[in-house]
């Protein structure tokens, strides 16, 4: 059977709205009284983020799920297009070509869903597998591409993985929550997909996938449907769980494929927050400029929940050598994947 490898990526960005603006056009007002609020947007990592929705212009703290989710439907489609047409341009396949198409999201759904619609569309054929990975998080990505990558080596048929995350739907309504002023502070909308096809000459290998659940900590970190949107909880303690367990899904990972930390040449970590890139900088033994891409991507792009690792991958388009990709989630929950060259 044929190995399976990443050989596009695509990207599509909605609106960019600076973070300083969003503080003093909306979210100051609507966290006044909350003394820690500032101190968290402005200890946030983010300069500039994406949103279909600018709070600044329109207030969707008060509307129904319902709504939210028609929303999501209108907006999603034209980003997924755009990038599953732009990973698909850099493989060099046409939609025809493709065997399954996998959307992850966390943040809409309807059905029909973006799986069925986005593939009329975009022609691919009426025989096509597709698969919903839905309300995994920040981590379904990794489990996104395992499934993809399962599909490429058993059936030898390239496929398509897309992650779209439209956050800036699931504002809250105006409560003395830190963990909505934390969510506010770091989430973003972005669409990424990537291309993986059987046994090419050119690309990445997918050559492994670690996965980690610590249910004792279920708790700490929560995405609960509400009537009035999504709604995350956010425990402090997350990093200091995520500190306990890295280091043995990368010994994991690395093992398997003989190979040691310091012979990865790329580290695609996915930036939940500026702790989480400290603890898993420190815990690993990294140094600064190995999450470098990650922090560039939260800096500029904000916290996109499942699609950020895969902007951060594209950062690392021209790095040569064993990539490492990373992500956290509810659960707690680890993944891990190995990409090596093809």
């Amino acid at each position: 059977m044929s190995a399976a490898v990443l050989t596009g990526a695509g990207a599509a960005l909605p609106a960019t709205l600076d973070q300083d603006a969003a503080w003093e056009g909306f979210f100051a007002r609507h966290y006044e009284g909350v003394r820690a609020a500032h101190r968290i947007w402005a200890g946030a990592g983010v300069r500039t983020r994406h949103a279909v929705a600018n709070p600044v212009d329109e207030d969707l703290s008060q509307w129904g799920t319902g709504a939210r989710m028609a929303r999501y439907v209108q907006e999603a489609l034209p980003l997924g297009k755009q990038a599953v047409a732009g990973a698909l341009d850099a493989a060099g396949l046409a939609p025809g070509d493709v065997g399954l198409f996998a959307v992850a999201t966390c943040t809409g759904y309807a059905t029909p869903g973006l799986d069925i619609r986005l593939a009329s569309d975009l022609g691919m054929p009426p025989g096509l597998q597709r698969l919903l990975v839905g309300h995994m998080g920040c981590y379904a990505a990794i489990p996104g591409l395992a499934a993809v990558g399962d599909f490429v080596t058993a059936r030898s048929r390239p496929a398509v993985l897309l992650c779209c995350e439209l956050t800036s739907l699931h504002v809250q309504p105006a409560v003395r929550d830190l963990d909505q002023v934390v969510a506010h502070a770091l989430f973003s909308d972005a669409a990424a997909a990537v291309v993986l096809e059987p046994g090419a000459g050119r690309g990445r290998r997918l050559a492994g996938v670690v996965a980690r659940t610590d249910a004792s900590t279920a708790d700490h970190m929560t995405w609960d449907v509400t009537d009035l949107g999504f709604r995350m909880g956010l425990s402090p303690r997350v990093p200091d769980v995520l500190s306990r367990h890295v280091g043995d899904v990368v010994a994991e990972l690395l093992d398997g494929a003989g190979l040691r930390v310091e012979d990865v040449a790329g580290w695609a970590v996915h930036p939940g927050g500026p702790r989480i890139l400290d603890v898993v900088r420190d815990e690993l033994g990294l140094g600064e400029a190995e999450v470098a891409a990650s922090r560039r991507v939260l800096a500029e792009h904000g916290n996109c929940s499942s699609a950020t690792v895969l902007l951060v991958l594209q950062e690392l388009a021209d790095v040569d050598g064993p990539v490492v990709v990373m992500a956290f989630g509810p659960g707690l929950t680890l993944y891990a994947a190995l990409l090596m060259p093809s």
